[in-house]
């Protein structure tokens, strides 16, 4: 209302100076035609007629300036009584130019409820026709900037737009209500207008007010709800990474929206397999064009695929070269396409790929065994520093305390026989530490004389707290000898010799290479046979533990000697599982002997740590066994090298089981053994390949190693000897 008295008061006010402005100017008129007539003797109107009459009179003058002067006044008379008429006439005036303003205003809000119903629910128009009756038009704005629920949004630019016209629009008019009001005294009016509304509409006012509150908190609730979803499942998703790739996956990336990620891999790997294939046809037929085609686009297509492994590791010109390779080989298929041809050609390239394969996992093989052969250069250079200053030292300096205790049965002793220095320290280590008393606890070492020297010095500057350290060389026991040991008269042979020392042995992948991991030079060395000679080495014990030096300790070992073994000579953890690591996995069955006195599915167990009775072990006569057995094998046909397969023959029926907790395996070539297993176990096992002192360790296991190794000792650091 205030708005439409406005612009009818600006209205008359601009035809009332119009008014003034054409009054002023014909009364400038008529006094300058007044003044010219005056000078000419004429008379400003009618002159052509007065001209004839001669002289003419002063009459018409008196007429002219009588109409010049008085018609102004009359005017400006007449203007004031307008300007002072009374305001039910205006008010008339401005009922009149409200109506036609409503009846706009009507029209535009039809309109505009045409457009907003496709946008928005029936609730929400329900609560804007409510609001608008007591609020004025209901504006978006307002909800965007209260932060309220992206329901109450209209997506898109265009009704961005027009809202934002539309909020500008309704500030531009409250201004001007603002300033009108203060103007003309309009808040009077306003607060008399307040004043009358009956308690009814102020109840249904309030009312919808709180219903709209409500559906406003039903929305933001609705919207929560929705984010928390979304948030949950993008965290499950996350936990399915796998962390060996985490800088190449990410579940947000748009290719994990589809199950085949890698399907335009793949189908440029088909492409050039056919390209491969019609190439060798064209050139059976002559065909050079088409040859010489085909090899361009087989390059384009090999530099664009590179080592992808998935689509979005693609260069951008794959799709480029997909389809010009698509081309060519429709272009292919139509001039040389042979049924019986196609297929021959695809039958020999899945042989040549297959026999690749079998060459690359034999050559894997070989790689493999000779990295495990290998002594690191940090290492070696240990042994020779400390051998060096070891015998530098003076003989009184040499013997190690405690000598006392290597023969007293009420202690717990430990067998440990080993060539490596630093291995050896963290089994030592990694027991006396977890140990509740170290000073009950004793280690006898069997090392070569290689590293002999090595070996004393390095427990001579490192002694294990109260520990008891003896440490034998293994050629100095004269007993130990070709005419009493099976294994030293047969390594002496002509048929040995010639299967590890020949002069064209294969170091390469000719045939015989399948036997690569039984040429380990540790199946040569007497050190890995002596575990069947103990009751000979240490003849005043009556039970050991023996530890290999693979191994670490994680916790207290001394409740294995309380063990009852039921008269059973060995105690171990049974590795066999559904079908594997069973007796049929490391004998030949084939053999009359093996399949006469063995059972094929009896279950397999582990060296690395094992409890021996060594007075049940004199009884059953152990080492006896151990060599009838081995001198029927001289030709290696009831077993392949290594020291289990007789360790399972000699203990056939004598190994008491232990629990597995004792002792988990394969750390040394498992990569999925559970974190909880590993950290459970009383002794970890590194058997395998995969030595945790070697490069090629895998890196998650070998902390478990690394630990018990004081990586700043003088000697470490001079051999570049590092974690």
């Amino acid at each position: 209302m205030k708005t439409t008295s406005l612009r009818s008061r600006s209205r008359s006010r601009s035809r009332s100076r119009n008014r003034k402005r054409k009054s002023s100017v014909s009364s400038s008129s008529c006094f300058d035609k007044a003044a010219m007539a005056l000078k000419r003797g004429l008379p400003s109107s009618g002159a052509n007629k007065n001209r004839s009459g001669g002289g003419g009179s002063s009459l018409p003058i008196l007429l002219v300036i009588f109409f010049c002067v008085l018609s102004p006044l009359i005017f400006f008379v007449g203007r004031g009584l307008n300007i002072t008429s009374s305001p039910a006439d205006q008010n008339n005036d401005n009922d009149n130019e409200v109506g036609s303003g409503k009846q706009q205003l009507d029209w535009r809000e039809r309109l505009a409820l045409q457009h907003v119903k496709p946008l928005f629910s029936k609730e929400v128009i329900d609560v804007i026709t409510s609001s608008t009756a007591d609020l004025g038009p209901l504006s978006l704005d307002s909800f965007r900037k209260n932060k309220l629920s992206a329901s109450w949004k209209v997506i898109g630019g265009e009704t961005l737009v027009d809202n934002k016209a539309a909020s500008e629009t309704n500030q531009t008019a409250t201004v001007v209500k603002q300033e009108a009001s203060k103007g003309k005294g309009d808040n009077i009016s306003e607060d008399n207008s307040q004043s009358g509304d009956t308690p009814a509409k102020l109840a249904r006012r309030q009312l919808r007010e709180k219903r709209r509150e409500k559906r406003v908190a039903e929305l933001l609730q609705q919207d929560d709800e929705a984010t928390a979803r979304l948030e949950n499942a993008a965290i499950e998703r996350s936990k399915l990474v796998d962390g060996a790739v985490l800088g190449k996956y990410s579940i947000w990336r748009k290719e994990m929206d589809s199950e085949n990620s890698d399907s335009t891999v793949r189908l440029m790997r088909d492409q050039m397999i056919m390209a491969r294939v019609y190439m060798s046809i064209a050139k059976m037929k002559n065909k050079h064009d088409l040859l010489l085609e085909l090899q361009t686009q087989l390059k384009g297509s090999q530099r664009a695929l590179g080592e992808s492994s998935a689509d979005s590791d693609l260069h951008p010109s794959a799709p480029g070269k997909l389809k010009a390779m698509g081309q060519v080989l429709s272009k292919a298929r139509e001039q040389l396409y042979d049924c019986k041809l196609v297929t021959g050609k695809l039958r020999a390239m899945l042989q040549t790929a297959d026999e690749q394969v079998r060459s690359l996992k034999k050559q894997s093989t070989f790689l493999s065994q000779l990295a495990a052969k290998t002594v690191p250069n940090g290492i070696h250079c240990l042994s020779m520093r400390l051998t060096i200053d070891y015998y530098l030292l003076p003989l009184e300096k040499r013997k190690f305390p405690r000598s006392e205790n290597l023969e007293n049965p009420n202690l717990f002793h430990y067998a440990l026989f080993s060539d490596n220095v630093l291995a050896a320290s963290v089994v030592v280590n990694s027991t006396i530490m977890n140990a509740k008393d170290s000073s009950k606890h004793v280690f006898h070492l069997v090392t070569d004389k290689l590293n002999f020297g090595a070996m004393n010095m390095w427990f001579l500057l490192n002694p294990p707290g109260k520990a008891t350290i003896h440490v034998e060389n293994v050629d100095e026991f004269k007993w130990l000898n070709s005419s009493y040991c099976p294994v030293l008269r047969q390594l002496e042979s002509a048929a040995m010799k010639e299967y590890y020392f020949k002069a064209n042995h294969p170091t390469s992948l000719s045939s015989g290479s399948s036997n690569l991991k039984y040429r380990n030079p540790k199946y040569l060395s007497m050190l890995n046979h002596l575990r069947f000679y103990l009751p000979q080495v240490y003849p005043k014990l009556d039970k050991i533990l023996f530890l290999d030096d693979d191994i670490v300790v994680q916790k207290d070992l001394t409740k294995l000697w309380s063990v009852d073994l039921n008269g059973k000579v060995n105690g171990a953890v049974e590795t066999c599982g559904e079908s594997f690591h069973r007796f049929d996995k490391y004998l030949n069955f084939s053999n009359p002997h093996i399949a006469r006195h063995f059972d094929p599915s009896a279950c397999g167990w582990a060296y690395g740590m094992n409890v021996f009775d060594l007075k049940v072990w004199k009884k059953k006569d152990i080492t006896g066994i151990y060599h009838k057995w081995q001198n029927m094998n001289e030709d290696r046909v009831l077993w392949k090298l290594g020291t289990l397969p007789p360790g399972l023959i000699t203990f056939y029926n004598l190994t008491y089981p232990l629990q597995k907790s004792w002792h988990v395996l394969g750390l040394g070539y498992n990569p999925s053994i559970d974190r909880s297993e590993i950290e459970n176990a009383a002794v970890v096992h590194y058997n395998g390949n995969m030595k945790p002192w070697l490069e090629l360790a895998m890196t998650k296991y070998r902390p478990y190693w690394t630990k018990y190794i004081k990586y700043d000792h003088p000697y470490l650091r001079n051999c570049n000897l590092s974690e």
